[in-house]
């Protein structure tokens, strides 16, 4: 396909002849369906910004256009930190790619990037010190507060296994080893290991949503975890369900500013990794189960008994002791 310029009406749609074959390029590329959508909610919310301004020709797009537009995300509709550089991350992929093609000499997006994101981060120092970490009582106690049995089951796998939200979404019922109590993930690029581990407390509670699942299930729908209208339960899903029973006990404080005071289903993975260091498993073993990538070259001789993690697990993780 042919990549030119064009103009129309301000409606932003003459991107469209640079997007639609930037998303199929990133097919190509085998990138994940969830992050071809991602980079497609990201090229529309673009492209009304683009229409908002009278722009007709990708020519037209600029550093000023770009600055513009993180200034929107900031301050008008209040995006963290985080998102914006995530979406600002989306469009330098695009304008990668046109570049690619030699339809732009150069990606601004990169410079805009570098220059305005580095300054937002400097307003907020040291987040990820400040997350909140809660007591094995307080985890406790959340899920004992919470009634449905998909809920349940939601936040204690993630407490458990210290999962991302975004892999807890995507995993299918058949992934599911009750007997050697694991799960196998699917493929990420921010993970190396896909075998993760539960304990029996945590499988009582999978099976008790199993047995409730089977009311809304659909035959075209292998989901672990299911809405009430048989689809597959999505990350916006988990989060509100952690938020949602969080704030009615008190975890999170959705109005407050301040990091400390929210409870995110990120902090039940922080819960997962200082829990066990705490009980004295090897430092090794807690970085294979959450999953990352090992820094030290030597590391990467250094295989790990899948016995032993098991037994190193069991002993290691604390029974919450829920209803």
């Amino acid at each position: 396909m042919e990549l030119a310029a064009s103009s129309g009406a301000f409606d932003g749609d003459f991107l469209d002849e640079y997007i639609v074959p930037f998303i199929e390029d990133c097919r190509l590329r085998g990138l994940t369906q969830y992050s071809i959508h991602t980079y497609a909610y990201v090229m529309r919310a673009f492209k009304r910004h683009v229409a908002e301004r009278g722009i007709t020709s990708i020519a037209e797009i600029d550093r000023n256009v770009l600055r513009d537009y993180v200034q929107t995300l900031r301050e008008e509709r209040r995006l963290t930190v985080n998102t914006i550089g995530n979406q600002l991350s989306c469009l330098s992929g695009l304008f990668e790619y046109l570049v690619y093609e030699g339809v732009l000499d150069v990606n601004i997006v990169l410079q805009v990037r570098r220059r305005y994101l580095q300054r937002y981060k400097a307003e907020r120092p040291n987040e990820s010190q400040r997350r909140k970490l809660v007591s094995t009582e307080q985890i406790r106690t959340l899920i004992d507060s919470v009634l449905g049995p998909r809920d349940r089951a939601v936040i204690m796998l993630l407490a458990k296994t210290g999962v991302r939200k975004g892999e807890l979404v995507t995993m299918d019922v058949h992934d599911i080893d009750p007997l050697s109590m694991s799960i196998i993930l699917k493929p990420k690029a921010k993970r190396t290991n896909r075998v993760v581990l539960f304990d029996e407390e945590c499988l009582r509670l999978l099976q008790e949503w199993l047995v409730v699942r089977k009311r809304y299930e659909r035959a075209d729908v292998p989901a672990l975890f299911i809405t009430e209208a048989g689809g597959r339960l999505d990350r916006n899903g988990v989060y509100s369900a952690v938020t949602g029973h969080a704030t009615l006990v008190g975890l999170h404080d959705p109005i407050s500013k301040r990091l400390e005071d929210h409870f995110t289903p990120h902090c039940l993975r922080h819960w997962f990794t200082t829990i066990l260091r705490r009980n004295g498993m090897p430092r090794e073993m807690v970085q294979e189960l959450r999953g990352d990538a090992r820094s030290d070259p030597v590391d990467v001789y250094y295989h790990i008994d899948q016995e032993q993690m098991r037994t190193e697990y069991l002993r290691r993780m604390p029974r919450l002791g829920v209803r």
